[in-house]
């Protein structure tokens, strides 16, 4: 049998991203990096929706065109729970059903979350105020001393305790952040639009970095965040 080849980095990247560290299944949607776990080991299981082989759950589903089984389309984050009850009933759980649970998953999760879109700017800043407050005291407390200025050592006494809280804790305030600002759009200036492009490049460059092991591309916190819906 030939070797499968490892999903890439970019793929895994835009499958924890996408999912925002959650289960995609609409009825579990449990946190990937659970708490009791320190929040630094992740539970998160990459699921094909179509096989590559010709016996696999839902192989009778397979596109007739090209297709990569292995494609970031054909891929879903999942518990292990979630994985393996999928792929034990795959007549209850068909390629268009998963497709689905993929394409609503941040609406879902937001509606979890109790994130929506406000009536003004004044509760949307009060929304993420306080997140943005958290990871802020965190980067104080466990960030190397120089700040967004140091150079990252994975041999350094502060490397591990940095990783945990980002994983635990500020990598899913930031995806909250994201997904409320995202509903509250309406509510932002044209300027508040651009700063809020360049935190969706910061949160993706952390990701990058403390999911994937792909460091040296994240850019910094842009500081006009702090004035957003202000």
């Amino acid at each position: 049998m030939a070797e499968r080849k490892a999903i890439p980095a970019a793929t895994r990247l835009h499958l924890f991203s996408d999912a925002a560290g959650f289960c995609q299944k609409p009825d579990c949607l449990e946190a990937l990096f659970p708490a009791e776990m320190g929040g630094d080991k992740h539970i998160a299981e990459m699921a094909h929706v179509i096989p590559h082989g010709d016996a696999g759950p839902r192989h009778g589903d397979r596109p007739a065109d090209d297709f990569d089984p292995d494609a970031f389309e054909n891929l879903i984050l999942l518990c292990p729970t979630c994985h393996t009850k999928i792929d034990k009933d795959p007549e209850a759980y068909p390629r268009n059903v998963l497709l689905d649970w993929k394409a609503n998953h941040l609406a879902r999760l937001a509606h979890k979350q109790g994130i929506r879109a406000y009536d003004d700017r004044e509760h949307a800043r009060a929304a993420v105020a306080g997140i943005m407050a958290e990871n802020r005291a965190i980067w104080e407390k466990f960030a190397p001393e120089e700040g967004s200025d140091f150079e990252y050592d994975p041999e350094s006494a502060t490397a591990p305790a940095w990783d945990e809280r980002m994983r635990s804790v500020i990598l899913p305030n930031h995806y909250r952040t994201l997904a409320i600002i995202e509903a509250n759009l309406g509510l932002a200036t044209e300027e508040e639009r651009r700063t809020f492009a360049e935190y969706q490049e910061h949160v993706r460059g952390l990701s990058e970095r403390h999911i994937c092991g792909v460091s040296g591309r994240a850019i910094r916190f842009p500081a006009s965040m702090k004035e957003m819906f202000a």
